[in-house]
C-alpha cells in the first residue's frame, strides 16, 4: 500500500481529500503546516508528498525546498496543491523543488492520473 503524506492546514480540504485516497487504497499520512510535513517526511519515508503551498508556520515553498535539499527526503515526489492558479505559479511551484502542480479545487481523477505518474 503507497504511503502519502498529506500537508493540509484546511480541515474540510484534508478530511475530504484523505477519505478519498483511502477509498483508491492509500495510507494517507496528515500534516497540518510545512514544519510537520518535513519533519514527517523524514521520520516516515511517505512515497508521495500532496503538499499545500499556503501552510503556516512554515510555507510550501520552503517546505519544498527543505525537502529537496534533504538527501533524505529529495527522492519523494512532491505534488503542489494550491488555490494560486496565476500565470507562474506552476513554475514557481516547480522552482522550489515540486515535481508536479495541481489546483484547487481539486479534480479528483486528474490528482490520481498525477499521482500515478509521480510514483511510476
Amino acid at each position: 500500500m503507497a504511503k502519502i503524506l498529506l500537508v493540509e492546514d484546511n480541515e474540510m480540504n484534508r478530511d475530504m481529500l484523505s477519505r478519498r485516497l483511502k477509498r483508491k487504497g492509500f495510507d494517507v499520512l496528515i500534516a497540518v503546516d510545512g514544519r510537520q510535513g518535513v519533519d514527517m517526511a523524514g521520520s516516515e519515508s511517505p512515497d508521495l508528498i500532496l503538499l499545500d503551498m499556503s501552510l503556516p508556520v512554515m510555507d510550501g515553498w520552503e517546505a519544498a525546498g527543505i525537502l529537496k535539499s534533504d538527501p533524505g527526503t529529495r527522492e519523494i515526489p512532491v505534488l503542489a496543491l494550491t488555490a494560486h492558479a496565476m500565470e507562474g505559479d506552476r513554475e514557481k511551484a516547480l522552482a522550489a523543488g515540486c515535481d508536479d502542480y495541481d489546483t484547487k479545487p481539486i479534480n479528483f481523477k486528474g490528482l490520481l492520473e498525477k499521482i500515478t505518474a509521480l510514483m511510476a
